[in-house]
């Protein structure tokens, strides 16, 4: 039975994550801010403890090798981003930015 509560529990933390994201969608566009919100799929997964970086990544489809060369940066250092245990140069996320083809307030 402890197994039906993991599920149950972790589908509610996917539909609350889901719905966060509308919400701060919504407040976003009453305050008038022209930048989009993360995506409720990127919510869910920094409630699970994905980084930001790390989450944007996977919600872009993209490998970490790949978007390391994509960025000019060892695939090794973004790891290290990815997992919190480095922090990145204003250039390094300026490239990260340009790789993902995001807004660059999603990353700072």
């Amino acid at each position: 039975m402890p197994d039906v509560q993991i599920v149950t529990a972790a589908a509610d933390a996917d539909e609350d994550a889901a719905d966060m994201a509308i919400y701060d969608a919504r407040k976003a566009e009453l305050a008038g801010n022209p930048n989009p919100t993360l995506s409720p799929e990127v919510g869910a997964m920094l409630l699970r403890g994905h980084s930001r970086l790390q989450a944007l990544r996977k919600w872009r489809g993209i490998a970490q090798i790949k978007l390391a060369a994509d960025a000019g940066i060892a695939q090794g250092y973004l790891s290290d981003l990815e997992h919190r245990r480095k922090s990145g140069s204003a250039e390094t996320i300026a490239a990260l930015v340009r790789a993902l083809d995001i807004p660059a307030d999603w990353l700072t």
